[in-house]
């Protein structure tokens, strides 16, 4: 079915309400408008849907999202997993509880028990819950730090992390095989909590949740110690963050917490964010306007979903307010963790740092000193998930810490995924440590970069919109397989690796290897001096991504070595 009949489906068939008809009605007139509702079917990709919200099979809708749950449902019946039931949380964005409750009737109509949550929880919380209450699967409604015009739906599997190969496949499988609306099963809300099959769940998740947490705390007494006089002004971005985060940092005895009044409560629309991303600067605009009011040591911001975390941190030398990556963030908390749990007898036995090949290359250098070993994964944070359900099938190795570039991290295994709510309180620690000790966050920074040497990474994208957009993406991740580049400006490629096929390809000595990871539409640059380079497309967004590495001897020098990388990348592409 072409696009113009797949609308006039829509706008004439009984399955569809008379909302969603008027909504369609009213672009009658406007041609492109209906083609990009109506071009494809909105993909279930590895980690679910994500959309903009709105009418139509390429739009995030009560429709798609029953859809998408019956295939699901399907998948888990032939998995014998109907008895176990799903969980379900949502956050703050436009549709979120009613997309959960349509995901929660879907599953109900299939005999399924929901898991519901009262209201809006972080997504680290769902994966915590779903292992938890020992549910087959779980189900998260977000679209993250997207624009407020999108939503997104997040599938997990009974170990807590978002599902993975084959897995993944064979679940993408079952919802393309969905094609007839008519077929995806739902019921009344009523009639689901009679049978047993609609569970509220929240506070005592919450309790649970929170305990958990607590048992990552080193030093308790060095809280203790900086509590008075330490002071974080941190915001929810309008999110799910600000009941958890400031319930665990008030628990461990931090006192001066000040949130942003603008970005307390739930808002849908982001009013005071163009973008709620904690990568982008413009995001903490008022939240350093509260902290130079309060001269705050450190400026916390979490996403809406509240899995990553983005901070500043005074320079007291300066008075300015210095912003971190996500990998900067990640290498301090990582950092703090080893050393102390080395130095107070609390590391375990064969223990092991989980990162990604884009993650930064500080990792190994942190990881060789204090004796653990390094994991690289592909990108995405179920792929960390991924190894520690294997280091307990195996007790090969006990992890303590995983991470990756854009802002997310682990610590414990409480959850499966990235967890922004731990991530403050474990940053916090280490930044009351450095209080202490008479040094802010920015110096301990400092310390790390003299020590292990001074890494630095960005990131590039292209954004290619629509139809044409995509085939570009593809063209372009074409060109630089087939004819991988030999050198980026004065740095040569000594490997280039290519997980579409899983092969190396060693350029100084032609000899070929295997990269050991799974398949993934990624390439990836080894350079000369200490560099490296990685294209791959978004999996969310319109976008090809390139992420670049450097290490320098100064920031001034890994800032000029990085800057010279992207432009000659950009004189490449």
């Amino acid at each position: 079915m072409g696009y113009k009949e797949q609308y006039a489906f829509w706008l004439e068939d009984s399955y569809f309400d008379a909302q969603t008809k008027n909504e369609l009605q009213a672009i009658k007139d406007d041609e492109k408008e209906i083609e990009d509702r109506f071009y494809k079917e909105l993909a279930f990709g590895t980690g679910g849907l994500r959309g903009v919200i709105g009418a139509g099979t390429n739009r995030m809708n009560i429709y798609t999202v029953r859809k998408a749950t019956q295939g699901l449902a399907n998948y888990i019946k032939k998995q014998g997993g109907e008895e176990k039931g799903v969980a379900i949380a949502y956050d703050s964005r436009r549709m979120s509880p009613e997309f959960a409750d349509e995901a929660a009737l879907c599953l109900a109509a299939n005999g399924i028990k929901a898991y519901v949550f009262e209201s809006l929880r972080p997504t680290p919380e769902l994966s915590f819950a779903l292992r938890t209450l020992h549910c087959i699967s779980g189900i998260v409604i977000t679209a993250s730090h997207n624009p407020p015009e999108y939503n997104g739906y997040k599938c997990y599997w009974e170990d807590g992390a978002q599902v993975a190969a084959p897995r993944d496949q064979e679940i993408i499988t079952e919802v393309n095989n969905v094609t007839d609306y008519h077929d995806v099963k739902t019921m009344e809300k009523a009639d689901a909590v009679k049978a047993g099959l609609y569970q509220v769940i929240g506070q005592e998740i919450d309790d649970q949740y929170m305990a958990e947490l607590k048992k990552q705390i080193i030093h308790p007494e060095i809280i203790a110690e900086a509590a008075d006089d330490m002071k974080i002004v941190y915001s929810p971005f309008n999110g799910t963050g600000n009941l958890p985060v400031r319930r665990i940092l008030d628990e461990i005895g931090f006192k001066n917490v000040y949130v942003v009044p603008e970005q307390e409560m739930p808002d849908p629309d982001f009013t005071t964010l163009a973008y709620p991303n904690p990568e982008d600067p413009k995001a903490f605009t008022l939240a350093l306007e509260l902290a130079k009011e309060r001269n705050a040591d450190i400026v916390l911001a979490t996403d809406p979903d509240a899995d990553r975390l983005g901070i500043y941190a005074l320079d007291t030398k300066s008075g300015e307010y210095i912003p971190f990556t996500g990998n900067m963030s990640g290498m301090l908390i990582a950092e703090y963790i080893l050393r102390e749990r080395t130095a107070s007898g609390k590391m375990p036995e064969n223990p092991a740092l989980v990162t990604t090949i884009v993650t930064t290359n500080m990792a190994k250098a942190i990881t060789d000193d204090y004796n653990v070993k390094c994991i690289e994964v592909l990108t995405g944070f179920k792929y960390i998930g991924e190894q520690i359900k294997l280091f307990e099938q195996t007790g090969s190795n006990n992890y303590v810490f995983g991470l990756e570039e854009s802002y997310g991290c682990l610590a414990g295994t409480h959850a499966r995924d990235k967890d922004a709510i731990v991530a403050v309180m474990c940053l916090c620690e280490m930044a009351a440590w450095c209080k202490k000790n008479g040094k802010t966050v920015w110096d301990q920074m400092i310390a790390l970069y003299e020590k292990y040497g001074y890494f630095k990474e960005s990131q590039y994208s292209i954004t290619m919109k629509g139809i044409d957009g995509a085939k570009e993406i593809e063209e372009l991740m074409n060109k630089l397989r087939s004819n991988p580049p030999k050198n980026f400006g004065e740095l040569k490629v000594k490997e280039f690796r290519d997980y579409t096929t899983g092969r190396t390809l060693n350029l100084e000595s032609g000899e070929e290897g295997e990269t050991g990871l799974p398949n993934s539409n990624v390439l990836y640059f080894d350079l000369t001096n200490d560099s490296w380079c990685c294209a791959r497309p978004s999996g969310t967004e319109p976008k090809i991504k390139f992420y670049m590495g450097v290490k320098g001897s100064s920031l001034e020098d890994a800032e000029a070595k990085l800057q010279k990388l992207t432009e000659d990348l950009k004189a490449y592409l």
